[in-house]
C-alpha cells in the first residue's frame, strides 16, 4: 500500500522459491494456480498492515506484463475487479517500468533524466530515462540475458534454484583469475551486450572438468562466470556514462542485487563524478511495492484505464510505452 504524502506503508511477499525448486524452475501452471490461493489473502493482510481499508483506495495498479501470461492473468484479473466494485481507476503496469522506477521507493530518489540499467532474468538493457515513459533504448541483450547467465551457469554447476543467488554466495570463496571466460561485445563499439557465448564456455569447463569437479574448482567457476558478467555490465554501462554525460545511474532488476556488481558499478560511477542509485536489496527482485510506485505516478499524470478490459501480456516492448497523455 503506498500512500502520496507518507510513502510505502505496507508490503506483502509470498515467495514460489520453495514450491518451484522441485522442479528446476518456474512452472507456469502451478505458479498461476499459487497465485489464485495467495493474492486475495495477501492484499488483506497489506491492507491490515496499512492500517486501511479497500474502501480508501483511490486506484489499484496491476502488473499487465510482460511475463508469463497465466500468472499475469490472475494478478490482473484481481486488479481490475477491485478497482471497478471499489469505483476507483485501475493502472496496467509494465513490470519492466516498475523496476526503473523502483528507486522512487527510497529517500535518496534519482531525478530525471537519468541512465538506467536494467538487468535480471529476462532482460539487459541500457536505457536513458528522461521522464516517465520517456525511454530511449541504447543497447540490450541480442539472446540470454545477464541473469539468465548466471542462472544457467549455476545449473550447469549443479546448484539448486534460484541458481543466480546461489552461483554468487559461491563466487566469494572462488579463486580470482582461475578461469577467464569470454567478456562478450566488451570490445565491440555501442551498448550491446550478449552472453550466450559465455554461458557456452562454461559448459566447456564443466564437461573439461568431469568427473575431477570439486568444491574448490566449482568455487573457481563460479568465481570466473560472475567476474565475466559484472566486466561486461560495468565495461557498458561506464560507457554509456561517458557517451550521454549523464551525471546520474539507476541500476534495478534482479541482479542488481549481486554485491560484486553493485561495487564495481559504485567505482566505476564514482570515477565519472555520478550518482548512482539501487533499491534496497528486497526491492531488486519482483514485488508489488515497484508496481504501486509506477502505477501512481501514472495514476496522477492521467495514466489509469479509461476501459474495462483486464490486460495481460505476455510481449510488451518497454520502448512501446509513452508519457502520459503522448500518443
Amino acid at each position: 500500500m503506498l500512500d502520496e504524502a507518507r510513502g510505502l506503508l505496507s508490503h506483502e511477499l509470498f515467495s514460489q522459491v520453495d514450491l518451484h525448486r522441485l522442479y528446476g524452475g518456474v512452472v507456469p501452471e502451478l505458479a498461476s494456480r499459487d497465485h489464485v490461493q495467495r493474492l486475495l489473502p495477501l492484499v488483506r493482510q497489506a491492507l491490515a498492515k496499512a492500517g486501511t481499508t479497500a474502501a480508501e483506495l483511490d486506484g489499484v495498479a496491476y502488473t499487465a506484463g510482460p511475463g508469463l501470461v497465466g500468472a499475469l492473468l490472475t494478478g490482473a484479473a484481481l486488479g481490475r475487479s477491485m478497482a471497478y466494485a471499489l469505483g476507483v481507476p485501475a493502472v496496467p503496469v509494465h513490470h519492466l517500468e516498475g523496476h526503473l522506477l523502483a528507486p522512487l521507493l527510497e529517500e535518496r530518489a534519482p531525478p530525471f533524466p537519468h541512465l538506467a540499467l536494467l538487468v535480471s532474468g529476462g532482460h539487459t538493457m541500457l536505457i536513458v530515462v528522461r521522464a516517465l515513459g520517456d525511454y530511449q533504448l541504447l543497447g540490450e541483450t541480442r539472446d540470454d540475458a545477464a541473469g539468465e547467465a548466471f542462472d544457467k551457469s549455476a545449473k550447469l554447476l549443479g546448484l539448486p534454484y534460484p541458481g543466480g543467488p546461489e552461483l554468487a554466495r559461491l563466487a566469494e570463496t572462488g579463486r580470482p583469475g582461475a578461469f577467464d571466460f569470454p567478456r562478450p561485445m566488451l570490445d565491440r563499439a555501442g551498448f550491446e551486450f550478449s552472453f550466450s557465448g559465455l554461458k557456452t564456455a562454461v559448459m566447456l569447463a564443466v564437461r573439461e572438468a568431469g568427473a575431477a569437479m570439486n568444491d574448490e574448482l566449482r568455487a573457481n567457476i563460479a568465481r570466473g562466470v560472475q567476474d565475466a558478467i559484472v566486466d561486461t555490465l560495468v565495461g557498458k554501462t561506464a560507457r554509456a556514462l561517458d557517451e550521454t554525460a549523464l551525471a546520474h545511474l539507476v541500476v534495478a532488476g534482479g541482479v542488481s542485487a549481486n554485491r560484486a556488481l553493485r561495487g564495481a558499478l559504485q567505482a566505476a560511477a564514482t570515477a565519472r563524478g555520478a550518482e548512482i542509485y539501487f533499491p534496497r536489496f528486497e526491492f531488486c527482485t519482483d514485488n508489488a511495492a515497484m508496481i504501486a510506485v509506477a502505477g501512481l505516478a501514472r495514476l496522477k499524470q492521467g495514466g489509469a484505464a479509461e476501459h474495462l478490459a483486464i490486460e495481460a501480456r505476455a510481449q510488451w516492448p518497454l520502448m512501446s510505452l509513452r508519457a502520459p497523455g503522448v500518443h
